[in-house]
Order: structure tokens, then sequence, then C-alpha cells
């Protein structure tokens, strides 16, 4: 299974994982209803803060399981997704982030 691994929506930086020679740094992650997750040390896995990013994509989008957030964020139906960015202060909007061809570890 490879990594999941996103830029970042206020800077555009690639999120590296901790097994990265770049290392991590603080992503916020937000909810359209104002909810935050904050992580130190990203894994790779989608998780940050304790918080899946396609378990949320799911309850965002009325559905409930990690499966049906991936199978939404690969899919060819409209969606809203959660945001990832450095800033603690960023406001949350409709827009998916981008994700990193470099899975934030193969640079």
């Amino acid at each position: 299974m490879g990594f999941f691994s996103w830029k970042t929506q206020d800077t555009g930086r690639s999120i590296s994982n901790q097994f990265s020679s770049k290392g991590t740094f603080t992503v916020y992650m937000y909810d359209n209803k104002g909810n935050l997750w904050v992580e130190d040390d990203y894994e790779g896995y989608g998780v940050f803060g304790g918080k899946d990013f396609y378990e949320l994509l799911a309850e965002m989008n009325g559905k409930s399981t990690r499966k049906e957030g991936i199978d939404l964020a690969f899919g060819d139906e409209p969606f809203i997704s959660p945001n990832l960015n450095e800033s603690p202060y960023k406001l949350w909007f409709n827009r998916p982030p981008e994700d990193c061809e470099f899975q934030g570890y193969f640079y």
C-alpha cells in the first residue's frame, strides 16, 4: 500500500511524511463546519490529528465509511472536501487539496 499525500492549499507545499528525508511540519485539516484537526508528525496514511481524511470526506458528504470517502475522491460524483493548510487561521472553502505526485516521500 502506498502513502496518501497532498499539497497544502495555502502554500502548495508537499505534505511529507515522517519516513521522508524532508521531515514533517504542522498541517491543519478543516471541515465545512469549522472543525479543526492538527497533525505535527504525519505518518503518510491520511490521518491528521487522529481523524482520517477520507472518513471526514465521507461524513461531509452524508456517507459514513472511509471506503465511501475514497470512492468519492476518485469518482465522478461531485463532493465537498476537507482542506489541508499550514496556517491555523484559514477558512474552509470548497476545493479539494491537490495530490502530491511524490506521495510525501519519493522526492
